[in-house]
């Protein structure tokens, strides 16, 4: 954890995916595109791919790939799916209200 931001303003999201799909190199690049302009340098991701480490999976309780786990802040939250769809994607990890992108 960074001492530079408080719990509340630094973000901790886990990312499964399975191999290198259409779907889990989309769900990392649209994550990616979210995170630099929403909450520069106030998050981590850790990328978990079940294709390689499929015991992984239970520690979260993941049931469908891809999946986004927010840690941090808590409580903890799950999005499901490619992380398309913007709007969704800012509801889930409730960034929208804190910062409008440059």
């Amino acid at each position: 954890m960074s001492d530079l931001f408080p719990d509340d303003d630094y973000y901790r999201l886990r990312l499964y995916i399975a191999g290198q799909t259409t779907k889990s190199l989309a769900a990392v690049s649209n994550l990616k595109r979210v995170c630099d302009a929403y909450l520069p340098g106030r998050y981590e991701i850790d990328v978990i791919d079940l294709a390689q480490n499929p015991q992984l999976a239970a520690g979260d309780q993941i049931l469908a790939i891809p999946t986004l786990v927010r840690r941090l802040p808590e409580p903890l939250k799950r999005i499901i799916g490619d992380l398309s769809n913007l709007e969704k994607v800012l509801v889930g990890l409730d960034i929208r209200q804190k910062s409008e992108p440059p």
